[in-house]
């Protein structure tokens, strides 16, 4: 996430990762997690079904249909985003199955991403390439799919991308061409990537590289948004990391309490969502949540509510929070600067890795519906609920052609020099942009919600199965996959 947003967000990361493990106290056992026994009701499902549909829309109509890339934002002219094309191949499936386009249709958009990907240019140019040693440029040039200006090689976008394509290995089963050519090529994509050359400092993965500089200087460590990258570089069959780098990654766990709610701490909300897109982590567990009795969903889903009951009790008054507002991420503010809002200096920022935990608050009065719309497996009942309060009173403000817009801050109310959107007086600063990886959890998660299907396809996949069981993982499904 480079220029204006990455280094933000990577800085943010970075706090969190060197953090010292630590436990106070073991919480009271808890039964294997399961999703909640709730139905919606009919108003709730409708627009349940409105919001996931819009959303899908984003990937399937801003992505180019010939090389399968996915814009960063949109309706701002971006660079394509390497992380939101792993979204979108998760999503032609999601609309295959819901009868928003044909499978056929799903199947050959996803067929043109993949050949793009496998045949782009890959060595160590600082121009001109997509990638180097399987893995991908975080943003890449819309018309020619090249490296965008300065922009790292990066291990968790790419990730994000190789998670999409093993989902669509496994979903496209059939026996034709074209689904036959599907999981050829995203076996090539994902058995290409070279995981070892990514560990200058083993154990550990590092964050990416650029052929100016080198290895970035830092690794992943602590909880986080790349489980899941971890997890593909265990179970790769031709480059495998060693099972100590999943302890590695994990001795920077931090253990605390924040708002009542027990648990690993990561303050932006997407490092307890992306993963969670692809891997079913209910009754499965790691050496880390076995001793605590808990699996990472019900991690999750605690540190959903925990930023919750911080929106409800709004310690930094900011306006609007409560039971119709919450939820923090890494998304578009309104501007890097401070103004004075009835009588008190507020400071104000653009894209940020906002969040709130026990390892730290940051917090401008920015609020991402994505937040909250990402973790609807783990609390519906109240995701839902605060998703149309946020329609009702806002309307077209915040809800628009592909769902929610990325953020709001009701805070900003009057005329400011704003880098994003824009402000309606008296009533708040609006975004107008749409951002490929804010969309692409909402979606993933609705899906899950409502049917199951990227868990329940992902489950099959050998890679994955492999990858987990390697980092030690146990119980539940992962069990029953082994006995097949």
């Amino acid at each position: 996430m480079m220029r204006g947003r990455a280094w933000a967000a990577i800085a943010a990361l970075i706090g969190a990762f060197v953090l010292a493990a630590c436990s106070a106290h073991r919480p009271p056992a808890v039964a294997e997690t399961s999703l909640p026994a709730q139905k919606l009701g009919h108003a709730d499902a409708a627009f349940i079904d409105s919001l996931e549909h819009r959303t899908f829309l984003f990937f399937w109509e801003r992505s180019d249909s010939a090389t399968g890339l996915t814009p960063d934002r949109w309706p701002t002219k971006s660079f394509c985003s390497v992380g939101a094309v792993g979204f979108a191949l998760t999503a032609y499936p999601i609309g295959a199955e819901r009868g928003w386009v044909t499978r056929e249709q799903a199947a050959h958009r996803v067929l043109n991403t993949l050949r793009f990907f496998w045949t782009a240019r890959q060595d160590t140019a600082a121009s001109g390439t997509t990638g180097y040693q399987g893995f991908f440029y975080h943003f890449l040039d819309p018309a020619t799919g090249v490296r965008f200006e300065r922009v790292e090689l990066s291990s968790m976008d790419t990730a994000l991308l190789l998670a999409g394509a093993l989902f669509c290995q496994s979903y496209f089963d059939r026996a034709n061409a074209t689904e036959s050519d599907v999981r050829a090529l995203a076996d090539s994509i994902y058995r290409r990537a070279d995981w070892n050359w990514l560990q200058p400092r083993p154990p550990s993965i590092a964050l990416g590289w650029n052929p100016e500089g080198g290895f970035l200087p830092y690794d992943w460590r602590g909880l986080n948004e790349t489980i899941v990258l971890h997890i593909l570089a265990l179970g790769s069959p031709t480059h495998p990391v060693q099972p100590g780098a999943w302890s590695e990654y994990t001795s920077r766990y931090r253990w605390g309490t924040f708002y009542g709610q027990y648990h690993l701490g990561f303050a932006p909300l997407f490092g307890h969502q992306y993963s969670h897109a692809w891997i079913d982590f209910r009754g499965i567990r790691d050496s880390v949540m076995r001793a605590q009795n808990l699996d990472y969903f019900e991690n999750s889903r605690r540190a959903t509510l925990a930023q919750r009951e911080y929106g409800l009790a709004n310690p930094g008054h900011w306006t609007g929070y409560g039971d119709s507002l919450w939820g923090w991420t890494a998304c578009d503010g309104p501007m890097d600067g401070k103004r004075t809002i009835a009588g008190r200096e507020r400071e104000f920022h653009t894209y940020s890795a906002r969040g709130a935990s026990f390892t730290e608050i940051n917090d401008d009065g920015t609020v991402c519906p994505a937040a909250a719309g990402g973790s609807i497996a783990f609390v519906p009942e109240h995701v839902v609920s605060v998703l149309r309060a946020m329609r009702a009173k806002w309307g077209d403000h915040v809800y628009g052609q592909y769902g929610f817009v990325d953020a709001l801050n009701p805070t900003l109310a009057e005329p400011a020099p704003v880098y994003h959107g824009h402000v309606i007086p008296g009533v708040g600063w609006f975004d107008t942009d749409y951002l490929g990886i804010d969309e692409g959890p909402v979606l993933a998660m609705i899906e899950n919600y409502r049917s199951g299907l990227v868990w329940r396809t992902m489950r099959r996949n050998p890679y994955l199965v492999r990858g987990l069981e390697r980092a030690g993982f146990t119980g539940g499904w992962l069990d029953a996959a082994a006995q097949h």
